[in-house]
């Protein structure tokens, strides 16, 4: 569990009073919020990341929850363009361990279920389980807990949902199966977003997560990481996501951890001089420790 930000422990009082996420109560999104800002804090269910962000931006939450990668499934990229063209800032992080479990109405078996709805990720990480019930059909649905939340409120029998064991008990469902996802070890980066960046000192700043561009000349991205790596700085993520207006040309998101700010300080300086367009999206406590 991330134990502190600038803003907030679950020790101390909680200034943030609601938090954006995607999905419902009892998905994912949720859970972190619990885990990171504390149970009593309120949510702004969203249906998708675009109205997570717009919640943000209009002011009527002071935070937002976005996954940003999956072990399984890697990045998730429109999250990272999101973040940049709205120029939000990544003030800390929470990974969280998603266990997916198969969950129906009560007094049902999986001899029951007909169809099981859920997220197409969700469906793709337990592809394997379903292999062993070939009567159940597999249907796409844009959100996990809210397909268990549909199910309750309509009494909807024959239907199953994958989604968190947090959604079941909200729901009042029965989890027919736990922890049917392929590969056991399931985990997801969640990035806490706000719209100014954060406060906490820099000695305790030891990861951030960058932005830049290059011109297309070889060896330049070479070049960066070699400043990176004899400043001290560890890459522990680098993805490239193509400049639409411009063919052929790439934005480089880039996360590092560190032991020192003042080395993070020093490969700043030298990226304003080597790329174009630098930025950073955010600086914070590593959650990986």
């Amino acid at each position: 569990m991330y134990i502190e930000t600038f803003f907030i422990s679950k020790n101390k009082n909680n200034l943030i009073k609601i938090v954006a996420i995607q999905g419902v109560k009892g998905s994912f999104h949720h859970i972190v919020s619990q885990d990171y800002f504390g149970e009593q804090t309120a949510v702004n269910e969203c249906l998708s990341f675009d109205e997570t962000v717009e919640a943000l931006l209009s002011g009527k939450t002071e935070a937002a929850i976005m996954a940003l990668e999956n072990s399984i499934a890697g990045s998730i990229i429109p999250n990272y363009a999101l973040i940049d063209a709205n120029n939000l800032h990544i003030v800390g992080e929470h990974y969280l361990d998603i266990q997916h479990n198969l969950m129906a109405l009560p007094n049902q078996t999986i001899q029951d279920v007909k169809e099981v709805y859920s997220h197409p990720m969700a469906l793709l990480q337990c592809k394997v389980f379903f292999k062993n019930y070939p009567h159940i059909k597999l249907v796409e649905d844009k959100d996990t807990a809210e397909v268990a939340q549909r199910i309750s409120q309509g009494k909807i029998k024959g239907i199953a949902a994958i989604a968190s064991s947090l959604a079941a008990s909200i729901f009042k469902l029965d989890i027919l199966a736990e922890s049917i996802q392929t590969i056991k070890h399931n985990e997801t980066r969640f990035a806490i977003v706000r719209q100014n960046n954060s406060e906490i000192p820099k000695t305790e700043i030891n990861k951030a997560s960058i932005k830049f561009e290059l011109d297309h000349k070889r060896g330049s991205l070479a070049a960066i990481l070699n400043v990176m790596s004899d400043c001290k700085l560890n890459l522990t993520k680098i993805q490239s996501l193509p400049k639409i207006e411009t063919p052929w040309l790439y934005a480089f998101f880039v996360d590092v951890t560190f032991d020192s700010y003042k080395d993070f300080e020093k490969v700043k300086t030298i990226i304003e001089i080597m790329a174009t367009h630098f930025k950073v999206l955010g600086e914070y406590k590593n959650a990986k420790l």
